[in-house]
């Protein structure tokens, strides 16, 4: 398989068709591994021939086992929490202060929110402990996938303590006045209010999520279907979580500690990632969950929560059968998204919007061509790579090299279009975790945000339309 052709408008054949199929069939992990196939015959190869190469190059590299194994340690805290019994003791805690389905789903945003250093760590922190209230007041759990997954990407791309700052920070250096990566930072905060699509996405999650503006779309369909017949799911989904998760009890006669087993496995990953972050430059998240699952295991066997060296184990192992389904999820996402680049539909985006670009466009047209490399291939920091060096040189010549309000509002733009199709693309990881988070199907998690995607990326494209004629 070749690393790089250029098949033009065939490109997006692949990802088109799993689209569809995902629409149509509602089982995601068929319509991928459909669109995968039909991307290998693209590329000369026969099904089998070029299947198995694809998935030794999609998923033999460390970019994936590192997401793999990220969920294979929460599966496994998630079956240690469900055996000490903390998810039913902070669900009955939290019940005594939130007694509505705006306070349980609000508190589902708040806490996207809080954990703002990591969209990876975000929804699946947040989304087993949020889960039991949500479904005790009867909210779906589309509508709950939602808002992990608004806070997650969104909020990363709004604060400078995160991966994805340091991440744009690096590949700023060298353009205009640019020259460290501590520039690049600099210049990140300087364009954080333009990020107009980052601000919409999070402001219209909260005030959906508090039902100040009403549900429309498919989420109203599902919030009706929950509250009226208390339906958290529809009937026929396949919510991204394994049914061995149902299986775990606690310890009869075992009163659990919310501060031993909640509180500091929660401390320990905080302090690990947003330390390593602001230490190392890094944050260091599989590190922190695999710390936390150390320390609960040693805590819970001291506290007597395990019957056995054997019954520890089955409980673990039951925790990451519980994990498989998004893992297979997430395992066909990266497929599609290496055939994708394989074809070469990246290079075939940035073309076909280079060939119309002026210079009061260039920030409207920075976000539809972030938006759509980030949708069709799932990945915000590919499409940060792939469109800095294209439209940054365009936007500083305009700028004769100094960092001006033009300069601020194309790099707003195109961090907002890279996380606009990272958030509603079904094969984006961030898409992925959300879903197994809040336990929801994940094509009704896809279709029922994506209404509320696209109507904050439509206000902020013309947003940017209107500032590119202004300040240029």
């Amino acid at each position: 398989m070749e690393a790089h052709l250029s098949l033009g408008i065939f490109s997006l054949l692949p990802i088109i068709l799993a689209l569809v199929l995902a629409f149509v069939t509602k089982d995601a992990v068929f319509s991928l591994l459909i669109g995968c196939t039909l991307g290998v015959v693209l590329t000369g190869l026969d099904p089998a021939s070029g299947l198995a190469i694809l998935f030794q190059n999609a998923l033999g590299n460390k970019d994936f086992i590192w997401v793999m194994m990220i969920e294979v340690s929460v599966g496994i805290m998630i079956a240690f929490y469900l055996r000490a019994g903390v998810i039913t003791a902070f669900t009955e805690w939290a019940s005594t202060k939130i007694k509505t389905r705006r306070g349980a789903s609000g508190f589902g945003w708040l806490m996207g929110i809080f954990v703002f250093f990591s969209d990876y760590f975000s929804p699946l922190f947040s989304g087993p402990i949020v889960k039991p209230l949500t479904d005790k007041h009867k909210v779906s759990r589309e509508m709950l996938a939602y808002v992990l997954d608004s806070g997650s990407g969104p909020v990363c791309t709004l604060v400078p303590l995160s991966g994805w700052a340091v991440f744009i920070a690096s590949l700023l250096i060298g353009y205009g006045p640019i020259k460290t990566a501590e520039d690049g930072i600099s210049v990140f905060i300087q364009s954080i209010p333009y990020n107009l699509y980052g601000w919409l996405a999070v402001i219209l999650a909260g005030l959906i999520a508090y039902q100040i503006v009403p549900n429309f779309g498919p989420m109203r369909k599902a919030e009706h279907r929950a509250q009226k017949y208390g339906k958290v799911l529809r009937d026929g989904a396949v919510p991204l979580t394994g049914k061995e998760l149902d299986l775990i009890k606690p310890i009869e006669g075992k009163k659990t500690n919310l501060i031993i087993y909640l509180i500091i496995p929660v401390l320990i990953i905080i302090s690990i990632a947003l330390g390593s972050f602001l230490v190392l430059h890094s944050t260091k998240i599989l590190e922190a969950f695999i710390a936390a699952v150390i320390y609960l295991a040693v805590a819970l066997s001291v506290g007597k929560y395990f019957l056995s060296v054997k019954d520890a184990m089955e409980v673990a192992v039951m925790g990451i059968k519980g994990v498989f389904p998004a893992i297979l999820i997430l395992a066909m996402a990266y497929c599609i998204n290496t055939i994708s680049k394989t074809l070469g539909a990246q290079v075939y985006i940035v073309s076909i919007t280079e060939a119309w670009m002026t210079s009061w466009m260039l920030p409207m047209l920075t976000f539809l061509t972030a938006g759509l490399i980030s949708f069709f291939t799932g990945t915000s920091w590919g499409s940060y790579a792939i469109v800095i060096p294209f439209v940054m040189p365009i936007a500083f010549n305009l700028s004769n090299g100094e960092v001006s309000s033009f300069v601020l509002l194309t790099l707003g733009a195109l961090v907002g279009g890279g996380l606009f199709g990272d958030h509603c693309s079904p094969v984006s990881d961030t898409t992925c975790l959300s879903s197994f988070g809040a336990g929801s199907d994940h094509i009704d998690h896809v279709t029922t945000q994506l209404p509320y995607a696209l109507t904050a990326a439509l206000i902020s494209l013309l947003a940017f339309l209107f500032g590119g004629m202004i300040i240029v």
